[in-house]
């Protein structure tokens, strides 16, 4: 799946507040767009994927899509956040380009699932189809997640504070997909969803390098 286009992240120049305030809009506006053009593409990935062989409800690639879909919408609400209101212009474009990239993924992921006849949600735990993958789950939440706290204080931080949160909740954020992707690459077979996966941990590792420079810039 090709990756959308990085989103422009240049800093604002010196505007009356109205001004400021209409550029915000439209960037906004831009990554909405992008945000449902990746959804479309996802979707449409996945309608073109063959469908010869078809995983079950309880198969590891059924699990796996279903809980990185829910990994991933924690990661598309925390970039969407940076892209809006992060005070630095890399983060800005760090958050932009991880929302409409894990939408995109999303996409790709429901569409196995109706391709495979299959409900969005199923009857096993989150993370049973890991080895030992139910153990990592702490409070209803996979690997690297934010908790409910983390998160509300990503809400109500504001200028370098909320910078410096979003780089930290992200980075743990990634490093606990690239597990669980790494646990669907070990068990799979699914020639599409393997690759798919494998694209999604170089995309999440480039991130991270991205994210902990970012990271070192602002603050140690």
């Amino acid at each position: 799946m090709t990756a959308p286009a990085t989103l422009d992240s240049t800093p604002e120049t010196p505007a009356a507040d109205g001004g400021r305030a209409s550029g915000r809009r439209i960037g906004l506006v831009g990554l909405a767009v992008a945000v449902v053009v990746a959804l479309l593409l996802g979707y449409a990935g996945g309608l073109l994927t063959p469908g010869l062989t078809r995983p079950g409800d309880d198969s590891v690639e059924a699990g796996f899509a279903r809980d990185m879909t829910a990994h991933h919408a924690q990661a598309v609400e925390m970039g969407l956040m940076a892209f809006q209101r992060a005070t630095d212009p890399e983060v800005r474009g760090i958050g932009g380009d991880i929302a409409t990239n894990q939408q995109g993924e999303i996409g790709t992921m429901q569409t196995w699932l109706r391709e495979w006849g299959l409900d969005p949600t199923g009857s096993q735990p989150r993370m049973a189809w890991m080895p030992d993958g139910p153990k990592m789950v702490r409070d209803g939440l996979m690997p690297g997640m934010a908790t409910p706290e983390e998160m509300e204080r990503l809400r109500t931080a504001q200028g370098r504070e909320f910078d410096l949160l979003f780089l930290d909740l992200m980075i743990k954020h990634h490093v606990g997909g690239v597990h669980m992707i790494d646990g669907v690459l070990d068990a799979s077979d699914e020639k599409d969803v393997v690759r798919t996966a494998q694209t999604m941990k170089n995309t999440q590792q480039t991130d991270l390098v991205n994210l902990q420079n970012a990271r070192k810039r602002l603050g140690g």
